[in-house]
């Protein structure tokens, strides 16, 4: 270790026009044969120190390839480094403390990572916080500290990661892949917790614009070297959700392995949207709700009219009736 200051099985589709439902243990080895994500290839991992980044970090080294990891300076950073380091050896592993909110350190790590290995084959954007350092978070009209706190990693650790990294895999010879982590709550907007929501919604907003604007460098072919992927987990046991309090995992939520299995199964059949369902959630669910969400601004409905008293029994009536014309199909 170098401390450093396929196609997948396609998920079963639902009534719901391209809704899937998914079974972790189907995807033993969804990545096989895809040009990115095999052995030798490079993986640059964002808030890897814990959570769904350490579970990917370990997802790539079970495919032997090389992994730069990226968090905040942490011994659970210099951990899962030596435990990768054991699995695919120390000239395979970078461990490179680095905050993604300033632009100096990102681009230290893009030039360590191309020095060492002189390509990237995935950049998982997955460092992110979910409220102030006090743990406060903001509301529409209060916490400018936990906004600010909250932006500077959730969407502008994207935007430096993207402007220092992109370029160079664009002049690659080999294909490679950008996974940005987004959340439902970007998509559904829930009330609580405002400022995350909009980081996360703007790191909709950000990816989509990146996959448009990487289709425009496709061949002649129509094949674009570099593609982008929009990872959205579904309820995850992670440090996140220890934040809020639970110290086991609960029975409706998915393992961080469990969510990178769905979300790599996903990516390496060439998904943009990548909406994990979990324990509790189905897919269909998660489908219905983002298509109500969207129906507030055609429809002219209020505001996050989930929420809204007044729609309160036509939503229970919607998602009843969504939910039962899939049954037994």
């Amino acid at each position: 270790m170098q401390a450093v200051r396929s196609r997948g099985p396609s998920p079963k589709r639902s009534a719901l026009s391209g809704t899937a439902s998914f079974d972790p243990s189907d995807a033993t080895h969804p990545e096989e044969n895809h040009p990115v994500l095999c052995e030798g290839r490079v993986a640059v991992v964002s808030g890897a120190a814990s959570g769904i980044g350490a579970a990917a970090c370990r997802a790539f080294a079970g495919l032997k390839m090389k992994i730069a990891l990226a968090d905040l300076p942490s011994a659970a950073l210099d951990a899962i480094g030596k435990e990768l380091a054991a699995v695919v050896g120390e000239a395979n592993v970078l461990v490179i403390p680095t905050d993604v909110s300033n632009f100096e350190q990102v681009c230290k790590l893009r030039d360590t990572v191309y020095d060492a290995w002189s390509e990237v084959g995935v950049l998982l954007n997955n460092a992110g916080v979910g409220a102030g350092p006090d743990g406060k978070t903001g509301t529409a009209y209060d916490g400018l500290d936990a906004w600010h706190h909250v932006f500077n990693t959730n969407l502008f650790g994207v935007v430096n990661v993207q402007q220092a990294f992109v370029p160079a895999m664009l002049h690659q010879e080999n294909p490679a892949m950008i996974i940005n982590t987004g959340s439902k709550q970007g998509i559904t907007n829930p009330p609580g917790n405002t400022a995350y929501n909009a980081t996360k919604a703007a790191v909709k907003s950000l990816t989509e614009g990146l996959a448009h604007e990487l289709r425009t460098k496709a061949d002649v072919h129509g094949i674009a070297r570099v593609t982008a992927h929009l990872f959205v987990p579904g309820w995850t046991f992670t440090g996140l959700t220890r934040a809020s309090g639970a110290t086991e995992k609960p029975a409706g939520a998915w393992t961080a392995e469990e969510t990178v299995k769905y979300m790599l199964s996903r990516v390496a059949a060439g998904d943009f949207y990548v909406i994990c369902p979990d324990n509790e959630t189905t897919f269909e669910s998660d489908q219905l709700r983002i298509m109500w969400a969207a129906a507030d601004v055609a429809q002219g409905r209020p505001a996050l009219s989930r929420w809204h008293p007044h729609y309160k029994r036509l939503f229970e009536e919607y998602m009843r009736e969504g939910l039962a014309s899939t049954e037994g199909n």
